[in-house]
């Protein structure tokens, strides 16, 4: 545990340097494209210890200078599955955007999907030294939380407190300078699959690159696509990508539950591949340009020529109906809402106050869909997409870029983690905890 602390302490020192230095490269490594953005820090000298203005503030500080994207290859559920592919389409995606941010980069923040998340609540408790509440006082509390056994193979991602308590006065985001005795806390934890990260760290390093810093692609999504009160009121991000559907969910402007699963929007391409039988390029056409998942009257006479070249000429000049288009996208697109729907109850998602939740991420632009996910998960859906930020080019601005842009804001102003703090070294890891995600229920 406390190398894993250690390491990220570095790669957030890496990432303040870069920052200093003026430039940084944000990499979202999906399944079906990768995205690159440039971002260059018009006033560095700013960039010191964040505020509590949560991650919207701080914005007019970065500026998007490159973007590129790229084909996705070697990628499968989110996860690196060929190295070399992977790494040829970073290095495609990178240098595209460093042409265009005519600059070259040296570090990256990168995010990613899969990797099978976990969410624990954890709950420290500390007396406190002085009259105040010091940073040392928050590094004990953090350190004095029990220690979930995470299991062999598991990485912490994010560890942030969400909620800290003094004396009697709760719901405190930044206790620092507060007079008080006894200081409590409650913190979010994520852990992720060791292989996938030490993967895509080993990939970037690859392309002459250093990683200085690491998010789950269902926390940015849910940064970059929830509004402020969204992020306040308690909400859901679902970040519908091609391999793979993250679910974030927000309250009090933090995350405080993440899980994915492992479907998304190629597999709706895969279905139609093999039902329709044709190649996976054609199916991927078909989806973009006709697909739905609602028939009406019309699409029966709405024919879609599936134009092949198998050099059958009969089999090259078939149609189908639109209607049989969605009978074959529809049962995926269910499945995928209903797998989500049980990470949500799974979470206790229907004691938040808002349980608003919003669609985002390359496959959540199927016409319909929204309609048909209300009916799923609950009524108050919308589709969301990225907020604004300085230069970002217009191909960029759709929902596929929500993890990408969600980086920008992760890195222009980062939320406090477990390993900003000093951490007394002796009290890292180990001790069991009941694994609890309803915690934060009980907290506020």
């Amino acid at each position: 545990m406390s190398d894993l602390y250690e390491t990220q302490r570095a790669m957030r020192n890496m990432r303040k340097a870069a920052m200093q230095r003026g430039v940084i490269a944000l990499l979202d490594v999906g399944s079906s494209k990768i995205a690159c953005l440039v971002l260059r820090f018009d006033a560095p000298q700013d960039i010191g210890e964040p505020e509590s203005g949560g991650p919207l503030a701080g914005q007019a500080a970065v500026r998007v200078i490159g973007a590129a994207t790229t084909r996705s290859r070697g990628v499968r559920f989110g996860e690196i599955d060929a190295m070399a592919e992977t790494e040829r389409a970073i290095r495609t995606a990178v240098q595209a955007a460093q042409k265009m941010a005519q600059t070259r980069v040296d570090h990256v923040i990168a995010c990613f999907s899969g990797a099978q998340p976990r969410s624990y609540g954890l709950a420290g408790e500390v007396e406190i030294g002085g009259e105040q509440v010091t940073e040392l006082d928050v590094g004990r509390v953090l350190a004095a939380c029990d220690m979930p056994d995470i299991g062999q193979g598991r990485e912490v991602l994010h560890a942030q407190p969400v909620n800290f308590a003094l004396d009697h006065r709760t719901g405190l985001s930044d206790p620092r300078g507060h007079s008080g005795r006894r200081l409590a806390t409650d913190m979010h934890m994520l852990t992720v699959d060791a292989a996938a990260i030490h993967n895509l760290a080993y990939c970037i390093r690859r392309c002459d690159l250093e990683l200085a810093g690491i998010a789950s692609a269902a926390y940015v999504s849910g940064i970059s696509s929830l509004v402020e009160d969204e992020q306040e009121l308690g909400s859901a991000c679902i970040d519908m990508g091609g391999g793979a559907t993250g679910v974030s969910i927000f309250m009090k402007k933090h995350m405080i539950f993440a899980d994915a699963v492992r479907l998304g929007g190629d597999h709706v391409t895969r279905d139609i591949a093999a039902g329709l039988q044709v190649p996976m390029a054609v199916a991927e056409r078909i989806k973009t340009f006709h697909g739905g998942v609602h028939a009406t009257g019309m699409d029966d006479r709405e024919m879609i020529e599936l134009s092949g070249n198998s050099g059958d000429w009969e089999k090259d000049r078939r149609q189908v109906s639109r209607t049989e288009l969605i009978g074959i996208m529809r049962p995926r697109v269910e499945e995928i809402l209903e797998d989500v729907r049980a990470l949500l109850d799974a979470a206790g998602f229907e004691h938040l106050p808002s349980q608003q939740i919003v669609l985002t991420g390359g496959a959540s632009q199927i016409p319909g869909l929204d309609g048909l996910a209300a009916r799923v998960l609950g009524q108050n859906v919308r589709l969301g997409r990225p907020l604004r930020v300085q230069g970002l080019p217009q191909a960029a601005t759709g929902a596929g870029f929500a993890s990408v842009v969600g980086l920008a804001l992760f890195a222009a102003q980062p939320q406090d983690e477990w390993w900003d703090f000093e951490v007394p070294q002796d009290r890292l890891g180990g001790r069991s905890f009941k694994r609890a995600i309803r915690w934060f229920r009980d907290n506020w």
